[in-house]
């Protein structure tokens, strides 16, 4: 036999297994399909897309064998109580941001926000490579619970006011929408903290019921519709650095996928934080000029305030810290992490930013 026709002889049989080989492989995967409730309304694309994206990823990676079907605040379970509907079973997943939930432990604003702590660049380090993944979950296990980041919002901003915030004083009184423990801290300066879904808070601040309202930042809360009834905006966002929202799956439905969709799970919710992150850095700029263009008056927090919310802030950490173990071990863990990027920061890409602010102002 020549030498082509062994080849070729060979190349047709390796094909021809090939061809048996495959299509058992795909036969040994089952077809799995879960419902996923959100803590967010369809209106905000960025974060009820985010998890659209997320659910379209798992089904495009899986080739349509594993599909999860996404709901908006309400069509199952209301916003807020996504956590609960996923530890009973009632759905298989969610799509929620765990600072809603520091009723339950105060913990679970760490996996997501706290004041005065992680910027995102340091959050995605600490959850990726700096143990963070594996911390959290060794606590969502406890409320029968696994979680993955699935988004990020960056940096948010100091919230909607209707008046001006001179001093301290000015807080005292104040009603206002403000989510996981930013609330609590700012409630040791009079504020009147108020934990309000997304859906639900501007109906909320054009009655009256609150007087401000902190959500994320120019882009969603411009489709949220603040700046028609409050006109002050307020900076920076001392309450959320950046905050983390996350994919979370029943504990037994989770252990029960396949390796596999695992994979695609882990690949797909990676891909919607970096995606998140990057499209609120590309809409927020625009959706701002947009504001100032309209009236919105941008103002910075007095350094009064901010400075009364860091000790407030310290002093409560401190409280928590000395009952509840689990949350001072992630602070702490946190914190170190904080500290060590900031040592780094602070010579490198703060000092770029500078640098370009200045040379642009020259």
């Amino acid at each position: 036999m020549k030498r082509r026709d062994v080849l070729t002889s060979t190349g047709a049989a390796l094909l021809a297994g090939a061809a048996v080989a495959s299509p058992a492989i795909a036969q040994s995967l089952p077809t799995i399909r879960w419902r996923a409730t959100s803590s967010f309304p369809k209106s905000l694309d960025i974060t009820y897309g985010a998890a659209e994206q997320f659910c379209r990823h798992v089904s495009e990676l899986t080739e349509g064998r594993f599909t999860i079907q996404q709901f908006a605040a309400g069509e199952i379970v209301p916003g807020l109580q996504a956590l609960d509907a996923v530890s009973n079973g009632t759905v298989e997943a969610a799509y929620t941001g765990m600072l809603f939930y520091v009723g339950k432990d105060p913990t679970f604003a760490l996996t997501a926000s706290v004041p005065f702590l992680m910027n995102p660049r340091q959050q995605h380090a600490w959850y990726y490579h700096g143990g963070g993944l594996a911390m959290t979950n060794a606590f969502f296990q406890k409320h029968n619970v696994y979680a993955l980041p699935c988004g990020n919002t960056g940096m948010q901003w100091g919230g909607w006011f209707r008046k001006e915030i001179k001093s301290v004083g000015d807080l005292s009184g104040l009603k206002m929408r403000i989510a996981g423990l930013a609330g609590t801290i700012a409630a040791r300066l009079g504020v009147v903290p108020q934990q309000i879904a997304p859906g639900d808070i501007y109906p909320a601040l054009e009655r009256g019921a609150i007087d401000a309202v902190e959500y994320i930042g120019p882009y969603d809360d411009e489709k949220l519709g603040f700046n028609k009834v409050a006109q002050r905006y307020y900076a920076p966002g001392w309450q959320e650095g950046g905050t983390v929202f996350h994919g979370v799956f029943n504990l037994a439905k989770w252990n029960e996928l396949p390796p596999l969709y695992k994979k695609a799970v882990e690949v797909a919710a990676q891909a919607a934080t970096t995606d998140m992150l990057a499209h609120y850095d590309q809409k927020n700029p625009e959706a701002l000029m947009r504001l100032v263009a309209q009236g919105v008056q941008v103002s910075l927090f007095p350094q009064e305030v901010l400075e009364r919310l860091y000790v407030e802030a310290e002093a409560y950490y401190k409280e928590v810290s000395a009952t509840n173990p689990e949350f001072g071990r992630m602070l702490a863990h946190q914190r170190e992490f904080q500290r060590k990027g900031n040592m780094y920061h602070q010579v490198a890409d703060f000092q770029y930013d500078l640098m370009m602010l200045r040379l642009r102002r020259s």
